[in-house]
C-alpha cells in the first residue's frame, strides 16, 4: 500500500457553527450617523492571510479571494444597517447575484490585507459595488472584486425594494463615491483577445 501523508486538521474561523460564517457574524450594525462624513472609498475590513487560505502553489487560493471580498461585503452590510436583527425581523437581506474577480498579484500566508469598497451604482433593489484588495504594508493592488447585490424578500424568494431608510444610506454612500474614478476593471468582459491582422 502506498504511503499516504497524514492530513493536517486546521480550524477555519469561517466555519465555527458547522456552516460558513463570517468574522462579523452576530456583530450588531452600528447606528447610522447622517451627519458623519463618508469615506471614499470605504475601508471596513483588514484581515491577515491565514494558513488555511494558502493552496498547494504556496499562495492564497482563488476561492479565498472571494471569501475575503465576501467578508468585506458583510462589513459593508453592517455599516449601512443590515445585520442578523434586520434579516430575522424583516425577512430581508442582500444577496450577491454576480461576481467578477481579477487576480493581479499573489498573496502569501501572513500577509496583511487592506480592503476598500466603492459603491458604483444603486437603485431601489440593487447595489453595484467594487472591492479592491491591497497588501497593507506595500500598498500593492492584489485583486479586485466587482459584485451586483440584490435586496431580497427571503420569504417570497425574490427581489424586493429596500426600505426607505436603507435606500437613503445606500444613496448617501453612492453620492460620496461619485467623484471617485470608475475602476478600469469594472464591467470588463472575459474573453481571449486575439490580434487582428
Amino acid at each position: 500500500m502506498p504511503f499516504a501523508p497524514k492530513q493536517k486538521t486546521m480550524t477555519d474561523p469561517h466555519k465555527t457553527t458547522g456552516r460558513v460564517s463570517t468574522p462579523l457574524e452576530n456583530t450588531p450594525a452600528k447606528p447610522w450617523n447622517a451627519t458623519a462624513p463618508i469615506d471614499a472609498p470605504l475601508q471596513l475590513h483588514s484581515p491577515t492571510v491565514l494558513p488555511q487560505w494558502v493552496d498547494y502553489n504556496g499562495h492564497m487560493s482563488e476561492s479565498c479571494f472571494l471569501l475575503v471580498f465576501g467578508d468585506s461585503s458583510d462589513a459593508f452590510f453592517r455599516f449601512v444597517g443590515i445585520d442578523e436583527s434586520y434579516r430575522d425581523t424583516q425577512g430581508m437581506s442582500l444577496y450577491t447575484v454576480q461576481t467578477q474577480i481579477h487576480n493581479i498579484k499573489e498573496a502569501s500566508q501572513g500577509d496583511p490585507l487592506r480592503l476598500t469598497l466603492q459603491v458604483l451604482d444603486v437603485d431601489d433593489k440593487r447595489v453595484h459595488i467594487f472591492h479592491r484588495m491591497f497588501h497593507a504594508n506595500t500598498g500593492e493592488l492584489l485583486a479586485t472584486g466587482e459584485q451586483m447585490l440584490v435586496h431580497v424578500d427571503m420569504h417570497a424568494g425574490r427581489a424586493a425594494p429596500m426600505p426607505p431608510w436603507l435606500l437613503e444610506h445606500m444613496q448617501a454612500i453612492h453620492t460620496a463615491h461619485a467623484a471617485l474614478p470608475r475602476p478600469s476593471q469594472a464591467g470588463a468582459a472575459i474573453g481571449i483577445r486575439r490580434k487582428t491582422t
